[in-house]
């Protein structure tokens, strides 16, 4: 498997780090917690850079992210049938959550509320939530894909 991808995954995994993503959102810090959280970076992430970068790369980079979450599966200590489900279902989780915000720029506030709480087990005003995604989304579009793929950046 190519590593050249190995960035990318550190970054997403560094930004799901946030504590501050699970203070008021998730009754528990869980790993199925963590990985919606990577899900929806990961969303975004492909959202913005579908427009200017090469499809091959593209699914070179999903191709990559998802054998890395299923080798994360393994290390828990699920067996194949499990990982098997496990990740059709985090697949298809994904796949809604790209449906979803495919339209991000143009949902008000409280739709994107909304749509993050279709996803995310809220305790509380999910505001935080759609203003950190914002923010994400506008480091994105600042950011080249090249970045993100010579290093790790700063969240």
């Amino acid at each position: 498997m190519n590593s050249k991808y190995i960035n990318i995954y550190n970054n997403l995994v560094n930004l799901t780090r946030n504590k501050d993503l699970y203070k008021n959102f998730v009754n528990q810090d869980a790993f199925s917690d963590r990985l919606t959280i990577l899900l929806l970076h990961f969303a975004f992430f492909l959202k913005i850079y579908k427009k200017d970068n090469s499809k091959n790369i593209l699914q070179d980079i999903y191709d990559y992210i998802f054998r890395q979450l299923e080798l994360s599966i393994r290390e828990i200590g699920y067996g194949d049938q499990s990982i098997n489900k496990k990740m059709k279902d985090y697949i298809n989780i994904f796949y809604a959550m790209i449906d979803k915000i495919d339209n991000w720029e143009d949902l008000s506030t409280e739709h994107r509320e909304t749509l993050l709480s279709k996803f995310i087990d809220k305790q509380s005003d999910p505001k935080y939530l759609a203003i950190y995604f914002e923010k994400y989304r506008q480091n994105l579009i600042n950011n080249p894909l090249n970045s993100y793929l010579k290093g790790v950046l700063k969240p």
